[in-house]
């Protein structure tokens, strides 16, 4: 099946011009519509022997609908060749499981993966942030796309029209016109923008650490914590106050065994003496 699939875009490419959408358009509406007799026999040919050469025909013969289908959903401002990719992938998915014993065309099964197909583009990429993420929030970003006769907002009797209509709550359809109002705002300004006309969120956000007092505190948690780490240092001998010093307080640590040379001792009771001394400044300044 994917083999076979996957060489609709090399007919297609000898039918015009590569990137020429309407070459494309014009190359797919040339292809003879399959009479149902046909249809079937492609279909048992390829359910039953695995024929790729038949479900070939089949998505070949059916690349007019998928057309048709997207050009349907060219208001979301998503380029239509990117929307009839996508459909192309549902009808493959569709030819695929396609069963030709139930006495239903191919197009009226396959139309249902088409749009499931591009109904999954237009969310992901309408917006930078999805608007729809539930099944009931797509179903309502869909229809209300389609209900709305303006770019007006609802009115409530509006609102409470199209929530009765489409099963939901005047809340939800009021939220999710919302989101079709929005638009994606750039966070970080660019480069070379004008910070006198920079009105990203970044240039007006408040920082975490901007609040004084918050600051104040900070201040003097730390000067605090300073003076209580030296006291608690002070009771320490000389030899451990240099190990702890060495191994923690300094950008250069050095190693336990370098300190160990050092003192003519073996690491392992550097590593003891350090142990020791972390003891006895953690009791001190708990004090």
């Amino acid at each position: 099946m994917t083999a076979a699939l996957a060489t609709r875009n090399h007919d297609l490419a000898l039918a015009g011009p590569v990137g020429s959408l309407d070459a494309y358009i014009q190359a797919v509406g040339s292809i003879p519509v399959l009479s149902k007799e046909d249809e079937q026999a492609l279909a048992m040919r390829f359910r039953d022997e695995e024929d790729l050469g038949a479900a070939r025909e089949l998505v070949m013969a059916h690349l007019r609908f998928v057309v048709h289908i997207a050009k349907g959903y060219a208001g979301y401002g998503l380029p239509l060749n990117d929307l009839i990719q996508e459909g192309n992938v549902g009808l493959m998915k569709a030819v695929k499981r396609f069963d030709p014993s139930y006495d239903v065309r191919l197009v009226s099964f396959a139309v249902h993966w088409i749009r499931a197909e591009i109904h999954e583009f237009v969310l992901k990429n309408w917006r930078i942030v999805k608007v729809a993420t539930t099944k009931a929030q797509r179903k309502l970003f869909f229809n209300l796309r389609k209900k709305k006769k303006s770019l007006a907002w609802l009115s409530a009797a509006e609102t409470k029209a199209v929530a009765d209509d489409l099963g939901v709550s005047a809340t939800e359809v009021t939220e999710m016109e919302k989101r079709l109002h929005s638009r994606d705002t750039i966070f970080d300004p660019t480069p070379d923008a004008d910070d006198e006309h920079n009105f990203t969120p970044a240039a007006y956000l408040p920082a975490p650490d901007s609040d004084p007092a918050k600051q104040v505190e900070a201040a003097d948690f730390n000067a605090d914590a300073s003076t209580r780490m030296r006291a608690a240092l002070n009771v320490l001998d000389e030899r451990s106050r240099h190990i702890l010093e060495e191994r923690w307080l300094t950008e250069d640590k050095r190693t336990l065994h370098d300190l160990a040379d050092e003192y003519g001792v073996s690491a392992e009771r550097i590593r003891q003496l350090e142990v020791n001394a972390i003891k006895k400044v953690r009791n001190a300044m708990a004090l």
